[in-house]
């Protein structure tokens, strides 16, 4: 792969900016998928100039042979077979991108194959450990009824980290327990609140926001310490506290709230369709990954209580 000496072919940069432009304006695509579509390209484009190559005269075998450095990884460890996927989604859509603006001539990720990302089944927590975490927050202080607010929601709802520090006090409804939830591509959902959750909630905007904003005008739900608008760096912080105190710090990330709920839920009896559009799923194949996990459950816990089904 390219050295950090090399540079992107001429113009590069201007056609990269203007593809990212055209994906945040006309399409709503998400901050951190943008940045990730970025880097991607950047990258590619230091590959074309150790090659002394342009986007625009750019061959199959180009596209190819850079993906291919990456998965042989250059004399170290190759990139997962999902990155290789993401960063060729991104050259896909850049050079999509360029035929529609009649910039090139042709598509040299016309007739690419890139490794199937494979489906791996992301890690639950059981009914227990859940219950260990939502603990964890203790006490009437103002961070500790945060904390326990931000826990409950985000298992209640399957909200992801973007979703909950982009929650406004008006996107949450007390009275009929439901929030708005703005996901990938800015698209909202409505989403039910469980009562427990709702009640946490509730005793966080009455005896705990209000010390942490002070006089100052803020509209986002969660709040630092110092009344300010609780960042993605935070909320991870916040749960990997948590989670190391539940002594958890290995089995979850904030995402690992967002899994649980989905195959609680699907473990539970709802169905399918339901959990989809709690989830934000465009396609359904995506939520029925969770269909192998709340099965796995089901199995396991008849392994277990049967009396002539026990594994030896």
């Amino acid at each position: 792969m390219a050295n950090a000496t090399v540079q992107a072919p001429p113009g590069f940069g201007e056609l990269v900016l203007d593809f990212l432009a055209h994906l945040e304006l006309e399409r709503g695509m998400a901050r951190n998928t943008l940045q990730s579509y970025r880097s991607d390209l950047l990258q590619f484009g230091m590959f074309l100039g150790a090659r002394d190559q342009t986007a625009e005269d750019a061959t199959p075998a180009d596209v190819s042979d850079f993906l291919t450095e990456l998965a042989q990884g250059n004399g170290g460890p190759g990139a997962s077979s999902a990155t290789i996927q993401r960063k060729a989604a991104a050259l896909r859509s850049f050079y999509r991108h360029l035929r529609r603006e009649g910039l090139c001539d042709s598509d040299p990720t016309a007739k690419l194959t890139a490794p199937r990302r494979s489906r791996k089944l992301p890690r639950v927590l059981g009914m227990a450990e859940v219950q260990r975490l939502l603990d964890q927050p203790k006490g009437t202080e103002p961070m500790a009824l945060r904390d326990r607010a931000l826990l409950e929601l985000m298992y209640a709802c399957g909200l992801r980290a973007s979703e909950t520090i982009d929650l406004d006090v008006a996107h949450v409804d007390l009275v009929d327990c439901v929030l708005r939830a703005r996901g990938k591509g800015s698209k909202e959902r409505m989403v039910p609140v469980g009562r427990t959750a709702a009640r946490a909630v509730a005793d966080y905007l009455r005896r705990g926001r209000p010390q942490l904003i002070g006089s100052r005008t803020q509209s986002r739900l969660f709040v630092n310490f110092r009344g300010g608008p609780l960042t993605r760096q935070g909320l991870y912080k916040v749960i990997g506290r948590h989670a190391q105190s539940a002594g958890l710090a290995d089995k979850m990330s904030p995402h690992t709230l967002r899994h649980t709920f989905a195959t609680h839920l699907l473990a539970g009896g709802c169905d399918l369709r339901s959990v989809q559009e709690m989830l934000g799923h465009a396609d359904v194949s995506t939520t029925q990954l969770y269909t192998h996990l709340s099965n796995q459950h089901i199995k396991d816990a008849y392994f277990k209580a049967h009396p002539r089904a026990r594994r030896e």
